[in-house]
């Protein structure tokens, strides 16, 4: 069974129980961090974001189906009141708790269905090499994304790579993807970026980053760059899990572009770097 396959049930066995994060990924044997990375990379959508999207769901439905109270079904759902309830429902929805009582049905209102097994299956990846790092010192474009919401990494590297030329003195003549901060919501950090030397100067709009010396489990993803999330769930929901004497630990993974990639078709492959401990 997956990472994420655990998670689910837990999720769904405690669906109406005060729960955190870190509550599920304890149940599951494995930190905050690795869930985070396996559930969002698998499903596409943060733990937090799918829970608050199930109890929402089944609210709806109690109250499509009757319920006398409204107060009642926030206060089962999670909610301390009637306006956050009515807040984070109208968020999820596009309309009110009162409105679906009155309506008696929820036909067309997006829910959040039990997920059983998931919708983006893991690639099968070749076992990795690992790789130790000194300092890696980086130059880019960093911006704050949604692992619902990855479409804008394109055209942040269709920004990035005009700016790449410029910048120096590089260690690497291909640019990296910085993947960092990942939070409790399914929100992270992500960076376009140029190896350069320490004394490197940042053009305006750019920002400085500094990785220090860690060891990556390096995983070769051939499959066109639109398919890299199946092989990030491979790693985090299949491969960690099960690697044995490995664990991932709170520090930015890495994209690294194989020689052949063409940037004009996606094709050639990408290199993804896991920071991870051997114990």
């Amino acid at each position: 069974m997956s990472l994420t396959a655990k998670a689910l049930w837990v999720i769904e066995r405690h669906l109406f129980q005060a729960a955190t994060l870190a509550d599920i990924a304890s149940a599951c044997g494995v930190s905050r961090h690795h869930l985070a990375h396996a559930f969002a990379r698998t499903t596409g959508m943060s733990v937090l974001a799918y829970l608050r999207g199930r109890r929402l769901t089944e609210a709806a439905r109690a109250l499509a189906a009757g319920a006398s109270d409204i107060l009642d079904v926030a206060i089962g759902a999670g909610y301390g009141s009637h306006e956050a309830f009515t807040r984070a429902f109208r968020a999820q929805f596009g309309t009110t708790p009162a409105a679906v009582r009155r309506g008696g049905s929820v036909e067309g209102i997006p829910l959040v269905t039990a997920m059983g097994d998931t919708d983006r299956t893991p690639l099968s990846l070749d076992p990795p090499r690992f790789e130790m790092t000194g300092v890696i010192h980086l130059i880019g474009l960093f911006r704050r994304h949604r692992f619902d919401h990855t479409r804008p990494i394109a055209q942040q590297w269709q920004e990035f790579i005009p700016e790449h030329a410029g910048i120096g003195p590089k260690i690497q003549p291909v640019p990296v993807g910085v993947v960092r901060a990942l939070d409790d919501m399914g929100n992270f950090d992500y960076g376009c970026a140029s190896e350069v030397t320490a004394r490197a100067e940042a053009p305006a709009g750019l920002k400085r980053l500094r990785l220090a010396p860690q060891l990556y489990a390096v995983f070769t993803h051939r499959s066109h760059v639109s398919a890299l999330d199946g092989s990030y769930g491979a790693v985090w929901d299949v491969w960690m899990p099960n690697s044995g004497d490995c664990a991932p630990v709170t520090a930015p993974s890495l994209e690294r572009h194989l020689p052949a990639f063409d940037p004009r078709t996606g094709d050639g492959g990408v290199e993804i770097w896991v920071p991870v401990i051997r114990r």
